[in-house]
């Protein structure tokens, strides 16, 4: 878990976030729906540490009757201005707002590292009914990949930690079982799916400003990384187009 500060660290760039941030692909919510056991159609689900509602945008696309839930105030104005019809209420997952058994399935999209599992487990299993699901999901950079793994490698050494840049999906997924850390005491089912999105290079830039150890350093810091990447990478694409790798890590339970 990293700090109240660190995770706020958002709200002052909200709106870079939800231009830059990649989304999910259609096949992780296929495999939500198949590990949860019921369609999302129709189904009521809470979407906690929803940011701007990039996952929150997918399940409402595929009809879930979907509430946000976002305890930063620059990301919650920018969710409204994203999708103003979605329900979104104020809190986070150490303390949801929401009525006990009234969800059928509790979403993390790239927010479960930012919540106490001491208090967030015990609030989902609350809010959850009997049988629901409770679904955590990161994008992580795909290691496998040359340039990806050497971007890794030069952000861990600009940071000088080995998990650098990884809480927001900066980081290399991990070569043996899954790649983050999940609670204790539940019976988790995973699954990765690798998918690819192209971008210019100015969006892959400011997708990568945009995680919290850059925002927490300053514009100006964090251009002595993003101003050499640039020209590393405007060598390697040069039609300026960047053909990122993902992979997604989702575990599904039934707390």
């Amino acid at each position: 878990m990293t700090t109240p500060v660190q995770a706020r660290s958002f709200d002052a760039a909200a709106a870079v976030y939800a231009a830059n941030r990649p989304s999910y692909p259609p096949a992780l919510l296929d495999a939500v729906e198949e590990m949860a056991g019921f369609g999302l159609a129709g189904s009521r689900v809470a979407d906690v540490g929803a940011g701007t509602g990039l996952g929150t945008a997918l399940l409402h696309a595929r009809g879930a009757r979907v509430a946000a839930v976002e305890p930063g105030d620059g990301m919650a104005a920018q969710f409204r201005r994203t999708l103003p019809g979605v329900p979104l209420v104020r809190g986070d997952g150490d303390h949801l707002p929401l009525r006990s058994g009234s969800c059928d399935l509790v979403t993390y999209a790239q927010a479960w590292h930012w919540t106490d599992p001491e208090r967030s487990v015990p609030e989902a299993r609350r809010v959850l009914r009997p049988g629901g699901g409770l679904a955590l999901w990161w994008n992580d950079s795909d290691a496998t990949v040359p340039w990806v793994a050497s971007q890794d490698a030069r952000l861990r050494r600009f940071f000088g930690a080995e998990e650098a840049a990884a809480q927001e999906g900066g980081g290399p997924a991990e070569d043996d079982g899954f790649p983050r850390r999940l609670p204790t005491g539940l019976d988790f089912t995973t699954r990765r799916i690798p998918w690819t999105r192209r971008v210019p290079l100015d969006v892959h830039l400011a997708n990568l400003g945009s995680y919290s150890d850059f925002l927490m350093i300053g514009p100006e810091a964090a251009g002595a990384f993003l101003e050499p990447e640039r020209e590393r990478l405007a060598a390697l694409f040069p039609d300026g187009m960047v053909e990122e790798r993902y992979v997604v890590s989702l575990a599904v339970t039934h707390p």
